[in-house]
């Protein structure tokens, strides 16, 4: 079930805003299709990033990919249980399987350039058929 409080990005990542700071992770339908998580790179705090921009990578069982930022701002926490346990992005991305939180730079970015979780649950079920 893909959390109605939350937007979501094309390339599969989710945002989860409350006031201005936002939640980043990995959506459901991304962790099935990596498979096993085994390894996640992510950025230091204090990290400006763009709306797009890369932030770090994850690594599976079948391929490494690449994690972009679905809104612009600045890195304040990271996920330290991650580097420890990377499997926690299988078993409960919207959960302890979050990655990054950042302050927000423009809170309008997460309504225009995002998905509402309907939205995309429709881009999903296009895009594996």
């Amino acid at each position: 079930m893909t959390p109605e409080d939350s937007r979501y990005a094309k390339s599969h990542e989710y945002i989860n805003v409350e006031g201005e700071v936002g939640t980043i992770g990995i959506t459901e339908y991304a962790q099935k299709e990596l498979g096993d998580v085994v390894f996640v790179e992510l950025p230091q705090v204090g990290t400006q990033l763009e709306a797009g921009d890369e932030l770090g990578s994850i690594e599976s069982v079948k391929a490494v990919s690449e994690l972009f930022a679905p809104v612009g701002g600045e890195v304040i926490e990271v996920n330290e249980r991650l580097a420890e346990k990377p499997e926690l992005v299988n078993t409960d991305p919207y959960g302890d399987g979050w990655m990054v939180r950042i302050k927000v730079a423009d809170p309008s970015e997460v309504d225009e350039l995002l998905m509402t979780a309907e939205e995309y649950d429709e881009y999903v079920e296009t895009e594996s058929h």
